[in-house]
């Protein structure tokens, strides 16, 4: 497997976009995307590449923003950004309101101890997807599946796994179905996503044991190196005891729009 460099490993984390089923994104001077109702609608901006100054950026994605008819504007920053619109954004009154750290690592440099009740497993059913959805909807406060959503969901779920490219994993504690998250597979890097944990299940080893089996697939599919967007005060942490490196911060800036 070929060995990442630090610049690598910037260049794939500022690549890295999530385009939910059913939403709109444009890429002019930074990249838009409209999330669908159910993750809150909304709109998120990242990947500024522009000669314009700041403020110009700016008043292009506020633009879209209200052309879409959507009042929040969430800016994810990034240090490879092209002009930087963080100041700009203080200045018209964003709220900063999370911070993610930058984390990598070589697979096989990874250490992760499970404890022997939690456990782990690749989703392949219908039954997992709607154990996965009965999770995320508290953790991330998103409206439930319908049962034709959760079909379509499964069908995704097995054509990843198909492909290579995706595999979602469903974690258990003593049997019950309390932690999930995801991993695809871009250019050798293992970007592991979507980590949700039930609150009253935290602590007791089930995101190792998902997030352990998401790096044994990863590996066998053909990643080399690990990289995740962890929470500072949920995730990170775990992620650092277990050998991740740190390669930067990532701050997420919302500007409510006036009528």
């Amino acid at each position: 497997m070929s060995v990442h460099t630090t610049e690598d490993i910037l260049r794939a984390s500022a690549a890295w976009v999530w385009f939910p089923r059913d939403s709109d994104q444009v890429h002019e001077e930074l990249q838009l995307v409209r999330y669908p109702a159910r993750f809150g609608g909304g709109v998120r901006a990242s990947q500024v590449r522009s000669s314009v100054d700041a403020s110009s950026v700016l008043d292009h994605a506020i633009a879209h923003t209200r052309g879409w008819g959507e009042a929040q504007l969430t800016f994810w920053t990034n240090p490879s950004d092209s002009p930087d619109l963080e100041d700009e954004l203080r200045r018209r009154g964003a709220e900063h309101i999370d911070t993610v750290a930058v984390l990598a690592r070589a697979i096989d440099e990874l250490v992760v101890d499970v404890p022997g009740a939690a456990s782990a497993e690749i989703v392949r059913t219908l039954e997992q997807v709607r154990e996965v959805d009965a999770i995320n909807v508290p953790v991330w406060a998103q409206e439930p599946l319908d049962e034709e959503e959760i079909r379509i969901e499964k069908d995704e779920v097995v054509a990843g796994l198909k492909t290579g490219r995706d595999v979602r994993v469903l974690g258990r504690l003593e049997g019950r179905s309390v932690s999930t998250g995801g991993c695809t597979i871009v250019d050798g890097f293992a970007r592991l996503w979507g980590a949700a944990t039930l609150p009253d299940a935290r602590g007791r080893g089930a995101y190792r044991a998902v997030l352990a089996e998401r790096l044994r697939a990863a590996a066998e599919r053909g990643a080399a190196t690990a990289l995740v967007k962890g929470r500072v005060a949920t995730s990170a942490p775990i992620l650092g005891r277990v050998g991740f490196r740190y390669f930067g911060d990532e701050r997420a800036c919302r500007l409510t729009l006036a009528d």
